[in-house]
């Protein structure tokens, strides 16, 4: 078994003198028991308070994050019918230039 050792104060130890000391760690245990419940009670709301904090940082950045992806999906699209709608204007132009240069063959090659 294990020795717990006990520090007191001269005054109390010889206030203690000649009593009952297991009576006494009996009586006190229930006392400590709730001491230290109530201890263990308080850090673990802390804890809590603190991880629901960093909760809901971490929500509102994953909100940010999903507003830049929801932006980035727009643009993205955006930028994807710009393209068609250039390649389009693209291949209207080159054909426009070809015909020009067919039409300039023409005058310049009889």
């Amino acid at each position: 078994m294990n020795k717990i050792r006990i520090v007191l104060p001269r005054e109390k130890f010889k206030a203690l003198r000649g009593k009952d000391i297991a009576s006494l760690l009996h009586e006190s245990l229930p006392r400590v028991e709730d001491t230290l419940k109530a201890e263990r009670e308080e850090v673990l709301l802390e804890r809590t308070a603190k991880l629901e904090e960093k909760l809901m940082e971490m929500e509102g950045e994953i909100e940010e994050l999903r507003e830049f992806y929801e932006k980035a999906l727009r643009d993205k699209e955006f930028m994807m019918a710009e393209r068609g709608r250039l390649r389009k204007e693209n291949t209207a132009l080159r054909a426009k230039v070809e015909e020009k240069r067919r039409e300039l063959e023409k005058v310049h090659g009889s």
